[in-house]
C-alpha cells in the first residue's frame, strides 16, 4: 500500500496539491493556487495550462520535500473534456457559462426523464449533457475531431498517464448522461450517437497506469508511481463515511457548494425542481442528495473577511431579525426562482453581524435541504464549514441532531487518498460535536420561524 499519496484537488475556487500520509491520514504537504477562468477563446473556460503548470511544479516540490508513492485525483463536477489525438479539441467549458441555455428548448426534447437520470435541468452548463449538446451544435467541426469524452478527474488522469476513462461519480453528478438506478449510460447517449465518444467507464479505485515517463523524470518521481482513476469531489468527501458502515447518516460536503448526502435515504423524495438529485458513490451506488451554492453565497453575504460574532452581536442579529433571504445564486438550491434579499441594509451592519447572518442563512438553507431529503442519522460536516461553529450549532438546533465536524482541513483530499488507502468510517473520523462560542436557544427558534415565513411569503416555497 502506498504511504505518501499526492492528491490533485481541483475545486471551483482553488486548486490544491495535498500529500496525505496513508498511515496517519494527516496532510503532510499542501500547496494551493486560485482556480481562474479564462475569458478568451470561444467561451469562458478552465485554465488547464495554468493548472498543469501548477501541478508539475507542485509535484516536483512535494517529491523533494516529502516524497510521493501514488497520485489520486478529485475535481468539481459538471465538467468534462473533448479530446483528440493532439489533446483538447475544445476548451474545457466553465459550467457557469450560460451558452447552453440558448439551445435549451431543443435540448429539452432529447434529455432523459428525471426518473431515469435523477438529474434535474440546471442552468448554464451544470448538466454535462447540455454542454455536449451545445458544443456539438455550435462547434460542429471541432466536435467531430474528438475521439473521446472524459470526465474532469479523468482528464487529469489522462494528462498524467495517457489513459482515457470516464467514472460513475462524475457521470452521476447531474449530467443527464448516466442512469444511476441501472449503472449505465442514459438513453441520451444513445439518442445523440455519443457512445463512440464516451471513454471506457472505470471504477474510481482503478489504477489507470503510472505517471508518464517524461513527466516522472521531469518532477523527480520514480517510473512506477501509480495514478488512480479519481472521483468527483463531493463523493471524495463522502467516501470515508461509507467505508465500513451501512448506518443511515448525513454527510455535508462544503465549499463553493454545500451538498447534502442522505446515506440510506430514498430516491422517491427527490424533487427535480428543488436542486435535488441522485449522486453516485465511489462504489457505483445511487445516493439521494440536495445542494445549494452555500460557499459562494456566504462569501457574497459577508462581503469581506469573516469575523466571528461575539454573544452580544449574535443576540442583536437574532432579536432584530437581521437575515438574508434566498437566493443569491439563482437557478440552484431549494428555492431556485427566488431573488436574494437582506432584511436590513447590509452596508449598515458590522462585519461580525454580516458573518452571523450569513452563517445562520447557510444553516437554515442546509436544514431545508435535509428536511426535503428526509435525511437521518448524525450529521458530519466536511470542508470549510466544519470550522464555522455558529453554522454547526445552529444546524444542530434546527434539526435536533448531533453535528460533527471533520478534523481534516481538506475533506475532499483525504477522501481521494482513500482510493489507495481504504479504511472504515471509524478509523479516523471520530470528531467531537461542532460547537459555537456563542449560545443559541429559543431566540433561534423564533428567528427560524420568521425566516421561513418570510421565504414563504415571498413565494419561494410552493404551497
Amino acid at each position: 500500500m502506498p504511504r505518501r499519496i499526492a492528491v490533485l484537488d481541483v475545486g471551483k475556487t482553488n486548486v490544491k496539491l495535498v500529500v496525505v500520509d496513508a498511515a496517519t491520514r494527516d496532510e503532510i504537504w499542501v500547496r494551493t493556487v486560485p482556480n481562474t477562468i479564462r475569458r478568451d477563446g470561444p467561451y469562458p473556460h478552465a485554465d488547464v495550462a495554468m493548472i498543469e503548470a501548477f501541478l508539475v511544479d507542485a509535484l516536483a516540490d512535494a517529491t523533494a520535500a516529502v516524497g510521493i508513492d501514488a497520485v489520486s485525483i478529485t475535481t468539481h463536477g459538471a465538467t468534462g473534456a473533448l479530446i483528440g489525438p493532439e489533446g483538447l479539441v475544445l476548451p474545457v467549458l466553465d459550467y457557469e457559462h450560460d451558452g447552453p441555455d440558448a439551445v435549451d428548448a431543443d435540448y429539452a426534447q432529447v434529455r432523459p426523464a428525471f426518473a431515469e437520470s435523477f438529474s434535474p435541468r440546471l442552468p448554464g452548463g451544470l448538466n454535462l449533457g447540455a454542454q455536449l449538446f451545445w458544443q456539438a451544435r455550435c462547434f460542429p467541426e471541432a466536435f467531430a475531431r474528438a475521439t473521446h469524452f472524459v470526465t474532469y478527474p479523468q482528464f487529469w488522469a489522462w494528462r498524467l498517464t495517457g489513459v482515457a476513462a470516464t467514472e460513475p461519480t462524475s457521470l452521476g453528478c447531474h449530467t443527464d448522461l448516466w442512469a444511476p438506478g441501472q449503472g449505465r449510460f442514459s438513453s441520451l447517449v444513445d439518442r445523440m450517437g455519443w457512445g463512440r465518444l464516451m471513454a471506457p467507464v472505470r471504477s474510481a479505485f482503478d489504477v489507470l497506469g503510472t505517471v508518464r515517463p517524461d513527466l516522472a523524470d521531469r518532477v523527480g518521481l520514480g517510473r512506477t508511481v501509480p495514478v488512480a482513476c479519481g472521483l468527483h469531489d463531493s463523493n471524495a468527501s463522502l467516501l470515508p463515511y461509507i467505508q465500513g458502515s451501512a448506518e443511515p447518516r448525513t454527510i455535508l460536503s462544503t465549499g463553493t457548494w454545500i451538498i447534502a448526502f442522505a446515506v440510506g435515504g430514498a430516491l422517491d423524495r427527490l424533487d427535480a425542481g428543488r436542486d435535488m438529485l441522485a449522486n453516485v458513490d465511489a462504489y457505483g451506488r445511487p445516493v439521494p442528495a440536495a445542494r445549494f451554492m452555500g460557499g459562494r453565497e456566504f462569501d457574497h453575504l459577508i462581503g469581506g473577511p469573516a469575523v466571528e460574532p461575539d454573544p452580544d452581536t449574535l443576540a442583536t442579529v437574532l432579536a432584530r431579525g437581521v437575515m438574508a433571504l434566498p437566493g443569491f445564486a439563482r437557478g440552484s438550491g431549494p428555492f431556485p426562482e427566488a431573488v436574494g434579499a437582506w432584511s436590513h441594509d447590509p452596508d449598515s451592519l458590522t462585519p461580525a453581524a454580516r458573518t452571523a447572518a450569513a452563517s445562520l442563512y447557510a444553516a437554515l438553507m442546509t436544514a431545508t435541504c435535509l428536511d426535503r431529503l428526509g435525511a437521518d442519522g448524525p450529521i458530519f460536516v466536511e470542508g470549510p464549514f466544519a470550522r464555522n461553529g455558529l453554522y454547526g450549532a445552529a444546524l444542530a438546533r434546527l434539526t435536533g441532531r448531533a453535528v460533527h465536524p471533520s478534523s481534516h482541513r481538506t475533506g475532499t483530499s483525504g477522501g481521494a487518498a482513500r482510493l489507495f488507502a481504504p479504511g472504515g468510517a471509524e478509523d479516523t473520523y471520530r470528531p467531537g460535536l461542532l460547537r459555537s462560542t456563542v449560545g443559541l436557544g429559543s431566540a433561534l427558534d423564533a428567528y427560524a420561524a420568521r425566516w421561513r415565513n418570510e421565504v414563504f411569503t415571498r413565494g419561494s416555497i410552493a404551497h
